[in-house]
Formats: C-alpha cells, sequence, structure tokens
C-alpha cells in the first residue's frame, strides 16, 4: 500500500473542491504536454523524411496503445495503488517523448506512440478514479464538463507552445516531457492514493445492438472522424505547407471550438429530439469538410471553419452517450455507456489508418474527404432511422451532459443517472 494512504494526502485537504482544483491542474498539465507532443511529432514526421501513410501509421499507434492501455493500468492499480501508478506511468510517458528525440526512426517513433497511448489511457484510469470517489449524485454532471474542459484547454494550449521554440530542434521534446512530469506534483501532493476502482463492464456488442443501434453506429464513426482530425491535423498542415506561424492556431482552432457548442448543443438536446440534433450537427460537420476541402489551404477562412468543424464534431460524442442513457434501462447505464467509450476508442484507431492510405494514394486534401464521409454516414444513418424508428418522447430523455473526447471507461461512472 502506498505510504501516503497512512497519514492520508501529503497536502492534507478535507475539501473535495481543492482536491479536485488539484487534480485538474495535474490533468491540464498532463494534457498540454500530450498535445504538444502529438503535433510535434505530426509536424516533424515530414522534416525527418516520412511518408504520409508512415506517419499515419505511427500516429494511429497512439489509438491502439491507448485502446490497450486501460485494462492493463486496472491490474496494476489493483496492485500497487493509484499514486504509484499514477507517477510510473507519467515518468514512462515523459521518458517517451525524449526517445522520440534520440532515437528518429519511424519503428522507435510508432512504438513510443504506441507506449505513449497506454500511459495516456492509464493516466485517465488513475485521474478518473480519483474525480468518481469525489462526486456525489449532485457534481457528478459538472465534475465530468469541467473535466471535458480541462482537456481539451489542455490540449489547445499544447497547440500553442509548438510556437515556444524550433520544432526541429531538441527543445519541444523537453518542453513536452517537463510537462508530463509536472502533471504528477499536483496530484501526487493532493489526492487520496486508495480511491475504490470502479470499472464498469462492458455490455455485450449484442445486447446493447438491441437495444440502442445507434449508439454503436455513430459513436465508431464519430471516434473515426475526430480521429482523423486529431491525429492527421498536423500531417496535413505540414504537407500542404500551411505556414508555421499559423500551424498552431490551425491545430488548435478544432480544440477551441470543441467547447463552444458543447453545452448550447446539449441545451437544444433536452428539449427537442436527440436524434434530430444528432443528426443535424454531423451535417453541419459534413458541411464544414467540404468546405474546407475547398478553401485555400492555413487561410484564415479555413482557420474559421477548422473552429466550426470542431464546434459541430466533438458534441457528436457527448450526444451520442446522452442519446443511449436514454433508452438504456438504469441497471444497464453505465455498462452500455463504457461499451461506447471502447467503441469511440476502436473509431479513433480506424480513422488516422484510413485517413493515411487515402492521403498517401490520392492527396493531402483527403483529409477533409475521410472525415467528410465519416460524417455523411452517420447523417444518412440517422436519416434513416428517424424515418423507420420513432424518437424517444422528449420528457424520457436524461440531462446532457458534455464528455471528454477522449477518456477510458471509468468515466463512464460520472455520467448522471438521474433523468431530468
Amino acid at each position: 500500500m502506498d505510504t501516503a494512504v497512512e497519514g492520508g494526502p501529503w497536502i492534507d485537504s478535507t475539501s473535495p473542491a481543492t482536491a479536485a482544483r488539484a487534480l485538474f491542474f495535474g490533468i491540464l498539465l498532463l494534457m498540454a504536454g500530450n498535445g504538444l507532443q502529438g503535433s510535434l511529432i505530426g509536424v516533424r514526421s515530414e522534416a525527418e523524411g516520412f511518408d504520409v501513410a508512415t506517419a499515419g501509421v505511427i500516429m494511429a499507434c497512439y489509438f491502439a496503445g491507448f485502446l490497450l492501455g486501460s485494462r492493463w493500468a486496472e491490474s496494476l492499480i489493483s496492485q500497487v495503488g493509484h499514486i504509484r501508478v499514477f507517477a510510473g506511468l507519467a515518468s514512462t510517458a515523459s521518458t517517451a517523448v525524449l526517445v522520440h528525440a534520440l532515437f528518429i526512426t519511424p519503428v522507435t517513433w510508432g512504438a513510443m506512440r504506441f507506449v505513449t497511448g497506454m500511459c495516456m489511457a492509464g493516466l485517465y484510469v488513475v485521474a478518473e478514479s480519483w474525480l468518481n470517489d469525489l462526486a456525489t449524485n449532485e457534481t457528478r454532471g459538472r465534475l465530468l464538463s469541467i473535466y471535458m474542459v480541462v482537456t481539451m484547454g489542455g490540449m489547445t494550449i499544447g497547440q500553442f507552445l509548438l510556437d515556444a521554440a524550433d520544432p526541429d530542434g531538441f527543445e519541444l521534446f523537453m518542453l513536452s516531457s517537463v510537462l508530463v512530469s509536472a502533471s504528477l506534483v499536483p496530484v501526487a501532493l493532493s489526492a487520496s492514493s486508495s480511491p475504490p476502482l470502479a470499472v464498469p463492464e462492458p455490455m455485450s456488442l449484442r445486447e446493447l445492438y438491441r437495444i440502442v443501434p445507434t449508439g454503436i453506429f455513430v459513436s465508431f464513426w464519430n471516434g473515426a472522424a475526430v480521429g482523423v482530425l486529431i491525429g492527421m491535423g498536423a500531417v496535413y498542415a505540414v504537407a500542404v505547407d500551411v505556414p508555421d506561424s499559423r500551424i498552431p492556431v490551425f491545430l488548435a482552432a478544432p480544440l477551441i471550438g470543441s467547447v463552444l457548442l458543447q453545452w448550447p448543443v446539449g441545451h437544444v438536446s433536452d428539449r427537442v429530439s436527440r436524434r434530430a440534433v444528432m443528426f443535424w450537427v454531423a451535417l453541419a460537420a459534413f458541411g464544414a469538410c467540404v468546405a474546407l476541402a475547398a478553401a485555400p489551404e492555413g487561410s484564415w477562412t479555413a482557420i474559421a471553419l477548422m473552429l466550426l468543424l470542431g464546434a459541430a464534431s466533438f458534441p457528436i460524442y457527448s450526444l451520442t452517450i446522452a442519446f443511449t442513457a436514454d433508452w438504456l434501462p438504469q441497471a444497464k447505464l453505465i455498462a452500455g455507456s463504457a461499451s461506447l467509450v471502447r467503441i469511440n476508442g476502436v473509431g479513433a484507431l480506424f480513422g488516422p489508418l484510413a485517413a493515411a492510405v487515402v492521403m498517401a494514394t490520392t492527396s493531402a486534401a483527403a483529409f477533409f474527404w475521410v472525415m467528410a464521409a465519416a460524417n455523411l454516414i452517420i447523417v444518412a444513418y440517422l436519416g434513416f432511422r428517424m424515418a423507420v424508428k420513432e424518437a424517444l418522447p422528449v420528457e424520457r430523455q436524461r440531462r446532457f451532459v458534455a464528455f471528454p473526447a477522449r477518456a477510458s471507461a471509468v468515466a463512464a461512472n460520472l455520467i448522471t443517472r438521474r433523468r431530468r
């Protein structure tokens, strides 16, 4: 058992709000370092002579590691405790960043992206376990919303840090490593080391499909679209020669947009058919992709459209979680939501791989066309379902909560369990 357990947290805090602030600050630093690393790898891939397909596979390795990392971390936590796992994974992730700068080969970078993905998934499990321990029935939705803002805010900060030094040098790798390592400090000094590890067991795909097939379908394809957006954005920007000064803004725009419409869209979806809201938001994401394919590369018009794309794409995941929760019985709510998290992760792995192949065989503009195709599939499917399946009455819908684009299944425990 961790030594911190004997005397409680190293910074004694009986206030859940204070503990949550420290935890959120640690997550902010972690996501800033992770966001910087992801974009830096995409930018450096071209400078090191890696082709688009190779860069795409390297970026997809992160999502592969993320898929496997949650289960691995759960086993570690049960053996040595939360703080030790957080410290070990943060140190490993920090080291993996530096290995990129020491050994510049596609195999090494792919392996390190895989390791980073595994570590990040495990760090999410630890952080979300603490959040779940701090949450009450009255604060679950608020904590989950803050968690979403902090994760997206940290990633946004990471994009702007690309301007802090020359991407062709060693400094940005060091900065990313420092941020990941620094995230350990507020967490280790203020968080309890032994919250209960509540990992929902996933529902079988057969059962989930029988109850709410729309949740499975939309979660996968939205994961694919957002995976392309996050994983291949930097690769695209360098491939089409977006000016260096605009790359951080170009990459940050969809992350900023991800926060702007979460609550307005959720507010509307609580008052009308949620499926119809999903349809129109996906249609907006499709339209933004088509417009981006025609817009001048790296222009301010393209940046504005990237903001719109993020504002439309990211809420779809939260809407899918909420829509699925509307149809599931209370006893199945957490398990069903956890299954969607994993399905979305599979989509996030598939998307960058597909985009890499299409971009390599056609042109860099396929970056937008792959996302457009994924969103069009969602639109077509939802249109079909609206034609053949009656919508759930609005009064039976649960309250909308903003759900992070990348989270582990443990975050499903934070979903508000009560109906309106």
